[in-house]
């Protein structure tokens, strides 16, 4: 069955770099992004791995998890986490899965036939605490990810979690907000943004970021 954003993150055990993973369990009551990496020892692959390292605090702050998954096995990761940390300036601080098996990468949709039948497309799940997936983004095998906009997604649906508000075309935490069509009630608008808004149209309202 095809996952689509609302579905339950299929869950899983599997063995990591870090033991053995439960997928649900591990999630817990956190935020927790899935990546995946279409190969052990591939350039694109090991500067992203550094990357994310390096940006963990960031994560950390968002109550966001990290777990990355290769179809390779995991005494191969941990040869490969050497490179990663060497040529990345990076110490490698969140568990890569072994997928040997393809499980989850049959589980989550990751390789796609159409572009090879042996390796992963560069998957992303951004998943919540009750385990649905809530942003998917797929990259070819050839670009890598921008973990900038990760950060960016996963900020935009945990404010509009919280506040009826939608986030416009390149926002960045901090910028202005949309207030949802559906509120139109004068105090209900003027409880839920003292702050207030400046409408450009009925229906495109702008108002500052509600937890700022």
């Amino acid at each position: 069955m095809a996952l689509h954003l609302g579905s339950i993150a299929p869950d899983f055990e599997q063995d990591s770099t870090e033991g053995r993973i439960r997928f649900h369990q591990w999630i817990g009551d956190s935020w927790a992004i899935l990546f995946s990496h279409p190969k052990d020892f591939t350039p694109v692959c090991t500067t992203e791995l550094g990357r994310a390292a390096n940006l963990k605090d960031e994560f950390d702050k968002r109550h966001v998890k990290m777990l990355a998954v290769s179809v390779d096995p995991v005494t191969e990761h941990k040869k490969w986490i050497g490179d990663i940390e060497e040529t990345q300036r990076a110490t490698m601080n969140f568990p890569i899965l072994g997928d040997s098996d393809r499980k989850v990468a049959k589980l989550y949709d990751m390789i796609h036939e159409e572009a090879n039948d042996t390796l992963t497309v560069r998957s992303v799940f951004i998943i919540d605490p009750n385990k649905k997936i809530r942003a998917t983004i797929t990259y070819p095998a050839s670009t890598g990810r921008n973990f900038g906009e990760l950060l960016r997604v996963i900020d935009s649906l945990q404010l509009t979690d919280n506040h009826k508000v939608a986030t416009p075309a390149d926002w960045k935490d901090g910028d202005e907000c949309v207030i949802a069509p559906s509120i139109q009630d004068p105090k209900e608008l003027a409880e839920r943004f003292p702050k207030g808004f400046r409408a450009l149209k009925p229906y495109l309202r702008l108002t500052p970021q509600p937890n700022k």
